[in-house]
């Protein structure tokens, strides 16, 4: 896969920089519903085959992607137990006196 490929298919199924795995489940989801046969609406088959063709790119980028589970990472995926940590002790903040 190239660069190209992996922007045309978040483009495809409408995600952001940043997307949690159950928004790109839920998003391929919703667009297959959207264009299935069964549906009721006018049956798209390129669409879907497009939104399918899409989803299996992401799927490979994210089955490949390694992931950091570094401290530093933790604290960026969570940004309020990072401000929760930082001031914790602060009186200002309620902490220890």
């Amino acid at each position: 896969m190239i660069y190209a490929e992996f922007q045309n298919a978040l483009q495809v199924l409408g995600l952001r920089e940043w997307s949690a795995i159950r928004e790109i489940r839920g998003r391929h989801r919703e667009l297959v519903k959207r264009y299935h046969p069964d549906s009721g609406g006018d049956p798209d088959n390129e669409q879907i085959a497009q939104i399918n063709a899409a989803n299996r790119i992401i799927n490979d980028y994210l089955e490949a992607y390694r992931y950091s589970f570094s401290e530093e990472e933790f604290y960026t995926q969570n940004p309020e137990e990072r401000m929760r940590r930082q001031f914790m002790d602060s009186p200002l903040w309620g902490g220890a006196r």
